[in-house]
This record gives C-alpha cells, structure tokens and sequence, in this order.
C-alpha cells in the first residue's frame, strides 16, 4: 500500500505565492508519474501539472509561467510553487502518484491519491 501525503496550502493574497509538497511512501517498487489536480466548488477536478520519472513536466494552460513542479526522486516528494495567485487559483488540490509495483511473477501500475489541501486566493 502506497501513501500520500500533502502539505502546504493556506491563504494568500492575489499575487501571493504559497508552495505545496506531496510525498509517497509505503511498498512499492517506484514512482512513474507525480501530478498535482485541483477541483473548485462546483467544478470537475482538474489537472494542473504533471511530471514524470524521466523529468518531463506539463502544465495546465491557466498556469503555466506561474506555477512550478519540481520532484526529488530520492525523497518520492514533488513540490508545486504558485507564484502570481489569482482568485481563481482558490481550490482544493490534490496529489496524484502513479506507482509500479514488480514482484517476480506480476508487474502492476496503480494509482493513488492524497486526502486533498486546501488553496485559499482572496482578491
């Protein structure tokens, strides 16, 4: 069983900046995709950014040149700094961890999410 765990959030002002952390623990044989989703009241949830385990990184549109993900792969934590916050921005965001498990007759890709930290952009 894998673990997630986030920490940061918080409140900010409009074009404040707040940082978020995520870190995987528990069995497994390793981390494939890292990635970071919101969902707002009444919205669906949504993708924001992902990074993988060769290091390739997206980024949903809105927040592209204002957020940025980075991973340790040592530590199994991806880390989300939001600079530039806008009201919109106010959700509550989630980790995703995307992780392989290989025993010797079995190779699986499971998924498993975090319990959600809450992102708080007042104008």
């Amino acid at each position: 069983q894998v673990q997630v765990a986030e920490s940061g959030g918080g409140l900010a002002q409009a074009g404040g900046s707040l940082s978020l952390s995520c870190k995987a623990s528990g069995s497994m044989t390793s981390i494939n995709v890292m990635e970071w989703h919101r969902q707002a009241p009444g919205n669906q949830r949504e993708l924001v950014a992902q990074i993988t385990s060769d290091g390739s990184i997206r980024y949903e549109d809105s927040v592209k040149g204002r957020f940025t993900l980075s991973r340790d792969n040592a530590k199994n934590t991806t880390y989300l700094q939001m600079n530039s916050l806008k009201p919109e921005d106010t959700a509550v965001y989630y980790c995703r961890v995307e992780a392989i498990h290989i025993t010797s007759t079995r190779w699986s890709r499971r998924s498993y999410w975090g319990q959600g930290t809450q992102v708080t952009v007042s104008s």
